[in-house]
């Protein structure tokens, strides 16, 4: 029981923690990735500490230190963020994080990680008939985290405030004390040394080889995790509840091998480990890329699949009991270092999610077998495949242009290759190098063709055009950001001031809230925009007004100012001010006050909840003019927001109005896209034409105005499912 709650607490930290720190920065997916590094750091810290106390005392003093340290722990409750860290720097992001993380929650996460491996090693010494394989108390601990991550977003999140969960979380973390205290005492009874203290000589102690590959077997799927949460941000949708994923199928593959009988036999495990990789190249197919649903059911197989083999060649390494707090430091240590490669060093040295196929290549590598014959019989076989590898990788990394019929040509080589590769898959030299070359050759996209591709702490950006060459684009994954036409039908370059698309383009919700802001007003003196994208909004300024963007990824704002990319700011508004930060901060700290806030951080799959609560939008109407308007633009695959938009606003006092406007077929020529804008206004006359031109005025009916302490982000989602 205390083995369940502790490793429940350890893991309900996480999202609840990491909830509380979005406000500060947003639904990057890389804070949810910097999160699990210093969780990473922290749990080796945790076993470093249980290691050195199981080796040193005997149950009965060893409790007594850590029950001490528990309440040394417990006086840094309730848990909340640090004084200090209100405001995020522009740089060193990452660090500045790991920071308000290790001294926000870090004595109390460290307690709790020490509390698994000490309790293990208290029942290896207690002389209970199954104490020879405490590493069953393993699965117990990670079924609770397990329970802890998968219970958050869909029962945790949805019914109870944040207030409600930090002070619940503190109730358990004293309840844990107590069940410590009574292990404690039964295991102090019943054994007088420690397993290390007892039987110092019976252990066989570990190679150096050894523990290399406890670390290795630890660190790739860890690794893998981080990984798969930037390739499903990037490639299917930010949406943070995904997010609990691939770390809840990580942790389950804990509690299925970690057992006297897996529930999946490790041979039939390995046999399926060619497959996963299969189905990765598979995912590549632009025949697979629309089905969103599918997809990320191939991630996460294929990703379980891994872990599962992974662990289970971990748990079949295992070291005797005696060993048992030396093994968990070394796995610890191997999870810490994955992490920081996936989390903190790729985001730096790759412009893409590299890191996702170059751990699966390790994994393959690790499993049995990959060496047989030696290293130099591994390069033979493998020397071939990897060579057309390296010249396939060397036009991807040109960016050479991939004519756009060849789309159908690539789907065929990555179907023929995975053919080959399950036909081979006994062969692991020849394996790995098929995959290798098949996860290049998915890098080369023929429906886009790359000009600029960078990678920021927010994610992923690639500016490119469409088959047509007509439009070039911005891409976050498979999100545009916006679009402008860079040349005719005829081929000939546009010239001139650029017409705004998809979103934005004149005769849309957007557009047409602008120009109704504008009428009310006679003019717009001050405007505020929230999202850059392109810059598509700044050619809908007029002259004489004062319009300043308010961006968060610097990476943005180089792009959106360089002419040789986009000409939007450049031809409309070549001085215009942008402000980097968070606009939740760094709006409200503006001197000025706006007679129109346009929000257009919601996007496609993307929902920065702390835009859309009462103390966001109480900041805004701080900076509103007495007749200004708020454009919100809800477009979003993923989630309905228009109750949550009209619950805020009829809360704040505010009048509402949608609009869903899908353009015509022939506006794909144009680069049109539908689009769902919300305007709020103090009185229903601010809005002038509007209510006339099909907008239609928003009740919030029985919903709950989202605060910073609550958010129902399920409760969208599901009414998105019912919409269509």
């Amino acid at each position: 029981m205390a083995l369940f709650l502790s490793a429940l607490l350890l893991f309900a930290i996480e999202p609840m923690f990491a909830k509380m720190v979005l406000p500060r920065l947003g639904g990057a997916a890389a804070i949810w990735s910097v999160a699990m590094v210093f969780f990473q750091a922290a749990l080796l810290l945790g076993y470093a500490y249980a290691h050195v106390l199981s080796r040193t005392l005997s149950p009965g003093p060893s409790a007594l230190v850590h029950l001490g340290l528990l309440a040394i722990a417990a006086a840094t409750l309730p848990v909340g963020i640090a004084q200090g860290f209100e405001t995020a720097p522009q740089q060193g992001l990452e660090l500045w994080l790991l920071a308000l993380f290790a001294v926000s929650i870090g004595l109390p996460f460290v307690a709790l990680a020490a509390t698994a491996p000490l309790l293990q090693n208290w029942f290896a010494a207690s002389g209970h008939p199954q104490a020879a394989n405490p590493y069953l108390l393993y699965a117990a601990s990670n079924l609770g985290s397990f329970a802890a991550l998968m219970t958050y977003p869909f029962v945790v999140e949805p019914l109870l405030t944040l207030r409600t969960q930090i002070q619940l979380w503190s109730l358990g973390y004293f309840l844990l004390t107590l069940l410590i205290v009574a292990a404690a005492v039964i295991v102090a009874g019943a054994a007088k040394h420690s397993i290390n203290q007892a039987s110092p000589g019976t252990a066989t102690v570990p190679t150096t080889a050894e523990r290399a590959m406890w670390t290795v077997l630890a660190a790739i799927p860890a690794g893998l995790m981080i990984a798969v949460t930037a390739a499903i941000s990037v490639d299917l949708a930010a949406a943070p509840f995904l997010w609990v994923l691939p770390l809840s199928a990580y942790l389950l593959t804990f509690v299925a091998i970690f057992r006297e009988r897996a529930w999946v036999a490790h041979s039939r495990v390995l046999k399926l480990m060619p497959f996963a990789a299969v189905v990765l190249v598979a995912s590549a197919s632009t025949v697979v890329r629309p089905y969103f649903g599918v997809l990320l059911v191939m991630h996460l197989a294929s990703f379980l699949v891994i872990a599962l083999a992974c662990h289970g060649e971990l748990y079949r390494r295992r070291p005797d009991p005696a060993r048992l707090t030396e093994f968990y430091l070394w796995t610890s240590f191997g999870g810490m270092i994955g992490g920081i490669f996936a989390g903190l060093i790729a985001p730096h040295i790759f412009n893409g999610v590299a890191e996702y196929p170059i751990l699966v290549l390790a994994a393959l590598l690790a499993m049995p077998g990959a060496f047989d014959g030696g290293l130099r019989r591994l390069l033979r076989q493998s020397g071939p495949g990897l060579a057309l590898a390296a010249l396939t990788f060397g036009i991807v990394w040109l960016h050479v242009r991939i004519p756009a019929n060849t789309a159908l040509p690539i789907d065929i080589a990555l179907i023929v290759l995975a053919g080959i590769m399950v036909l081979v898959r006994r062969q692991p030299a020849i394996f790995f190098s098929l995959a290798a070359l098949a996860f290049v050759i998915a890098k080369l996209d023929p429906l886009f063709a790359p000009i600029e591709q960078v990678r920021s702490f927010f994610g992923v950006h690639r500016v490119v055009e469409d088959r047509s060459g007509q439009f070039r684009l911005l891409m976050h994954g498979t999100t545009a950001h916006g679009a402008e036409r860079v040349r005719n039908a005829d081929g000939t370059p546009v010239k001139g001031r650029p017409e705004p698309t998809t979103y934005y383009y004149v005769g849309g919700p957007i557009s047409d809230a602008i120009v109704a802001a504008r009428r009310a007003h006679g003019s717009l003196a001050h405007v505020a925009a929230v999202g850059l994208g392109t810059g598509s909004l700044a050619c809908h300024r007029q002259d004489g007004e004062d319009w300043t963007f308010f961006e968060l990824d610097p990476q943005v704002v180089r792009i959106a100012r360089d002419p040789l990319l986009f000409h939007f700011l450049s031809e409309c508004a070549p001085d215009i001010r942008i402000v980097l930060g968070d606009a939740r901060l760094t709006l409200t700290a503006s001197p000025e006050r706006y007679d129109l806030i346009v929000l257009d951080a919601f996007s496609s799959d993307a929902i920065p909840v702390h835009l859309l609560t009462r103390e966001a939008f109480a900041g805004y109407l701080a900076h509103l003019t007495a007749h200004g308007l708020i454009v919100l633009h809800i477009s979003n695959r993923h989630m309905a927001l228009r109750g949550p938009a009209a619950a805020v606003g009829f809360t704040e006092g505010l009048v509402a109005f949608g609009k869903l406007q899908i353009p015509p077929v022939t506006a794909q020529e144009d680069a049109r896209a539908a689009s769902e804008v919300v305007v709020f206004a103090r009185d229903v006359e601010d809005l002038g034409e509007l209510p006339a031109q099909g907008w239609a005025r928003l009740e919030p009916g029985s919903r709950v105005a989202w605060t910073d302490d609550y958010a129902n982000i399920l409760g969208a989602v599901l009414d998105a499912k019912l919409r269509r």
